[in-house]
């Protein structure tokens, strides 16, 4: 079971970008997507730590933190392969 957080993290993540995406038009708020996703991956990691240890194969707060940013950054990946293969 400790293998959910990860897609958890990364869903919750591109819901919330998606919804970013569509409320800011501007360019230059569009740029901080990767950095936001990171962030709010980080945040997700450590809550999930605490709240819910079962769920992320974290020893410590330092993993929680990297599988959060790594989750957060996947996220981001993922909507590029969806541009890509739209294109």
């Amino acid at each position: 079971m400790e293998v959910v957080s990860v897609p958890v993290i990364a869903a919750i993540v591109y819901g919330i970008m998606t919804v970013y995406k569509n409320l800011l038009t501007a360019e230059k708020w569009r740029r901080l997507i990767p950095l936001w996703s990171a962030v709010l991956g980080v945040i997700f990691g450590v809550v999930a730590y605490y709240v819910a240890p079962d769920i992320i194969s974290a020893d410590n707060i330092l993993t929680a933190i990297e599988i959060g940013l790594f989750s957060g950054l996947g996220a981001t990946g993922i909507n590029q392969i969806y541009k890509q293969a739209t294109k």
